[in-house]
């Protein structure tokens, strides 16, 4: 059943006719919650690297905001366990992407060219705070779904998912250039767990399963 989010937006469960739309607010989302359909030649590239294997892999997470006839304009994915996920992504999702898109040559430092050398080099996630947080999300909406409480109400979907799923605590990666989305998720009470190139950030989940969260309307943005 739909959770109606206000404005006549409602989170439901993803559906694989989806999939073409989703890929394309992974396009619209992905230069630091803006537009990267410009940057990239294969306009699939984002959404295989960021998005596809979880709606392939873990569809029973994935949720989507919808307008009233049903279009997608924002989604949440995620996965109960990162490790088992990654290693399913090595078996099953990558090598039919490494096969479709050979390495670039060395001196290609294109956006395209640095996905396809991550579809190469696949995922393998590492620190002493998995342990606590081993699920983990991404959360992509469009301009227009922004503000209003719409992220909200789509994050809180996946996050009781999780804890209904068991996941003591879940973690995410998001580019510290996209401030709206860094701004969100602390308010939402999630904690910078890691510092690099991104940061990485992380809630814990046993309260959830018991009583949900407090309430707030801060716009969120993709989160890449």
């Amino acid at each position: 059943m739909a959770e109606r989010a206000g404005s006549g937006l409602a989170v439901g469960p993803y559906r694989p006719g989806d999939r073409p739309a989703l890929y394309e607010i992974c396009l619209r989302t992905g230069d630091a919650g803006r537009d990267a359909t410009s940057l990239h030649r294969d306009p699939e590239l984002l959404g295989h690297v960021y998005l596809g294997a979880y709606l392939a892999l873990e569809p029973g997470l994935a949720r989507v905001l919808r307008r009233p006839g049903g279009e997608p304009v924002g989604y949440a994915v995620a996965t109960v366990g990162t490790t088992a996920f990654e290693d399913a992504c090595e078996a099953s999702w990558w090598p039919p992407l490494r096969a479709r898109y050979p390495l670039p040559e060395p001196g290609d430092d294109s956006p395209d060219a640095r996905l396809v050398r991550a579809i190469h080099a696949g995922t393998r996630t590492a620190g002493a705070w998995l342990v606590d947080h081993p699920a983990h999300l991404h959360v992509d909406l469009l301009p227009e779904a922004q503000g209003g409480g719409h992220g909200r109400q789509l994050l809180e979907s996946v996050l009781a998912a999780l804890a209904v799923a068991g996941a003591p605590g879940v973690h995410l990666g998001v580019d510290p250039a996209n401030e709206g989305a860094v701004g969100f998720y602390q308010h939402l009470g999630m904690r910078v767990l890691e510092r690099t190139d991104a940061l990485v950030l992380g809630l814990r989940l046993g309260r959830r399963a018991r009583g949900g969260t407090r309430q707030h309307t801060d716009p969120v943005r993709g989160d890449g």
